[in-house]
C-alpha cells in the first residue's frame, strides 16, 4: 500500500492558506467518538422528530426528569417502583434516556425491567428504535446472547427489522470477545442485508465494518470494501476515513493509515478536527515528531482550531520519548492560546515528567491539585502512582495509595492492577500482602485479565510450575502471596 507523500504541503490536507510555515511547531500564532447516523424505519414510530446525535437539541425538562428517576431508585427502592411515582409524566423518549444512562454505568439488567415496564403502558407501541437502543446497549456490555434474543423478541412483536437494527446487532456481535468469530459474523449480517429491501446496507454499516477491519489489521478485507463502497450508490464520509485511520493509527499502522488519508484527500473529502487529533496521537506514538508537527503546523492554518486532546497527546507522546523541553513548550503554547487545563492535562505532565525521571515535579502538579479544593480523580491518582512504580519507587507509592482515602479518592481495577504489578515486579512480598487485604477488604475479586496482565509486565519474576497455564501460575502466585 502506497505512502502518502509527507511533505509540508501535501499536510495542508486540503483546508490550508498557501502561507509559508513556520520553522517552529510551537511559535505564537495563534473520542473522536464516532456518532453514527441512525437510519430508522419503525412500525411506528413513538419518539419526536429531532436531529439524530444532537444532544444539544434534547428537552432540558426530559433529561431533568430522567436524572432525577436516576437518582431516585435504589436496592431499597426498585427502578420500576421510582418510574411508576412518575407514569404520568414518562414516555419513550425518557426511556430512551434511560438506556443510556443505564448503559454508561453497567446497569443492564435494569435496562430491561425498564423496557418491560415500558410494554406494560398504554402509550407503547412497538418500535424499532426502541429495539435498536436496546441492541446497542447490551452489544456494549458484552451481553451478545441478550442482544440477539431482543432481535428475536422484536420480530414477534411484529416490526420488521431494518437497516438500523441490523446496524446496532452487528456492532453487538463486534463488541465480543472472539474477535475472529464476531468479524465473520458480521460479515454474514452484511451480506444479509444487501438481499433485503429495507435493509440495504448504508454508509454507517460500511463504516463499522471498516473500522472494525482495520482495528483488526486486515488490510485485505478493508480495501475490500472500500472498493465496494466506492462502486456502490453511497458517498464516504469524514467519519469513514476517520474510523479507519484512527484505528490504523491505534494499530501503528502508519503506511496503512496515510494511504486512507491520501484516499480521503482525493475524494475531496476535508478534515476536521479528529483527523488532525488522530494524526497527531499516531505519529507522536510512534515518535514520528517531524511528521506530527507538520500536522500540527497545517492544523493552525486550517479553519478548525486545537483541543485540549490534541495538547494533551503532544505532551504524553514527547514525554514518553524523554523530549522535556518540547512538551513544556507545547504546555506553555496551549496557556498562550488561553486554553485551560483540564484533569487530563495535569496527568499528561504528571506522566511525562514520569517519563522524564522528574518526579518530584510530578508531585508537586499532583500535590496542587489536591490543595485546589478540586474534587480528584481516580485517574490523575493513577497516573502519579504509576509514576513511582515507573521509577522503581514502590514504597512512595504505596504511602500516596495509604494517603488517596484522606484525599476523597477510591481506587478502581487500574489502581490495584498498577500497584501489583510494580510490587511484584520489586519482589516486595510485604506490599503485594497489604495490597491483596485491601482489595479483599473493599471486595475486589481479581479475574482472569487482571492476572495476565499482570503476568505481562513482570513474566516469571515470582516461581511456577513450568507446566501450568499462565492463568493458573498467577492465580496460584496470588494464592501463596495471600497464605504467607
Amino acid at each position: 500500500m502506497p505512502a502518502v507523500n509527507l511533505s509540508s504541503h501535501s499536510l495542508q490536507l486540503s483546508t490550508l492558506s498557501p502561507s509559508s510555515s513556520s520553522s517552529s511547531s510551537f511559535t505564537h500564532h495563534s473520542s473522536q467518538n464516532y456518532m453514527p447516523t441512525r437510519t430508522r424505519i419503525s412500525c411506528v414510530s413513538t419518539r419526536p422528530r429531532r436531529r439524530v446525535g444532537s444532544r444539544k437539541g434534547e428537552d432540558p425538562e426530559s433529561r431533568e426528569l430522567v436524572r432525577l428517576v436516576m437518582r431516585s431508585f435504589s436496592e431499597k427502592e426498585p427502578l420500576v417502583k421510582t418510574l411508576s411515582k412518575y407514569v404520568k409524566f414518562v414516555r419513550t423518549e425518557h426511556c430512551f434516556l434511560l438506556f443510556e444512562e443505564l448503559g454508561k454505568t453497567d446497569k443492564w439488567l435494569q435496562c430491561l425491567e425498564v423496557f418491560r415496564w415500558m410494554q406494560k403502558q398504554r402509550w407503547y407501541i412497538a418500535d424499532n428504535g426502541v429495539y435498536s437502543k436496546l441492541i446497542t446497549v447490551m452489544g456494549k456490555k458484552g451481553q451478545t446472547r441478550m442482544a440477539m434474543w431482543l432481535f428475536s423478541e422484536m420480530r414477534n412483536s411484529g416490526c420488521r427489522p431494518d437497516t438500523s437494527v441490523y446496524n446496532a446487532l452487528i456492532m453487538a456481535h463486534l463488541h465480543s470477545r472472539d474477535k475472529g468469530k464476531a468479524l465473520a459474523k458480521a460479515l454474514g449480517y452484511f451480506e444479509k442485508m444487501k438481499g433485503m429491501e429495507r435493509c440495504k446496507p448504508s454508509i454507517v454499516t460500511y463504516n463499522i465494518l471498516l473500522r472494525a477491519f482495520a482495528q483488526a489489521r486486515n488490510v485485505e478485507q478493508a480495501n475490500a470494501l472500500f472498493k465496494e463502497l466506492d462502486e456502490s450508490i453511497l458517498a464516504t464520509d469524514i467519519y469513514t476515513y476517520n474510523g479507519v485511520m484512527d484505528a490504523y493509527g491505534k494499530n501503528g499502522m502508519i503506511r496503512e493509515m496515510e494511504s486512507v488519508l491520501s484516499r480521503m484527500k482525493s475524494n475531496q473529502c476535508k478534515p476536521d478536527i479528529i483527523t488532525f487529533n488522530l494524526l497527531i496521537d499516531s505519529y507522536g506514538k510512534k515518535q514520528a515528531f517531524d511528521k506530527m508537527e507538520q500536522v500540527f503546523k497545517s492544523l493552525l492554518r486550517s479553519k478548525e482550531k486545537p483541543t485540549l486532546p490534541t495538547f494533551n497527546s503532544m505532551i504524553i507522546n514527547y514525554g514518553k520519548a524523554r523530549l522535556q523541553e518540547k512538551a513544556e513548550d507545547v504546555y506553555k503554547n496551549m496557556i498562550y492560546m488561553k486554553y485551560s487545563p483540564s484533569f487530563t492535562t495535569y496527568e499528561s505532565l504528571i506522566t511525562m515528567y514520569g517519563y522524564c525521571d522528574r518526579v518530584s515535579r510530578a508531585r508537586e502538579i499532583f500535590d496542587e491539585l489536591v490543595k485546589s479544593g478540586k474534587e480528584m480523580k481516580v485517574s490523575t491518582l493513577n497516573a502519579m502512582l504509576d509514576v513511582y512504580c515507573l521509577n522503581g519507587l514502590p514504597m512512595e507509592a504505596d504511602l500516596l495509595f495509604e494517603a488517596a482515602r484522606n484525599m476523597r479518592v477510591a481506587p478502581d481495577s487500574s489502581t490495584y492492577k498498577l500497584l501489583y504489578k510494580a510490587y511484584t515486579k520489586a519482589n516486595m512480598k510485604e506490599l503485594v500482602q497489604n495490597l491483596m487485604k485491601v482489595m479483599d477488604r473493599d471486595g475486589i475479586v481479581p479475574n482472569k485479565r487482571f492476572f495476565l496482565d499482570a503476568l505481562e509486565a513482570f513474566g516469571s519474576s515470582l516461581p511456577k510450575p513450568e507446566s501450568a497455564s499462565p492463568e493458573t501460575n498467577s492465580r496460584t502466585q496470588y494464592t501463596n502471596l495471600r497464605r504467607t
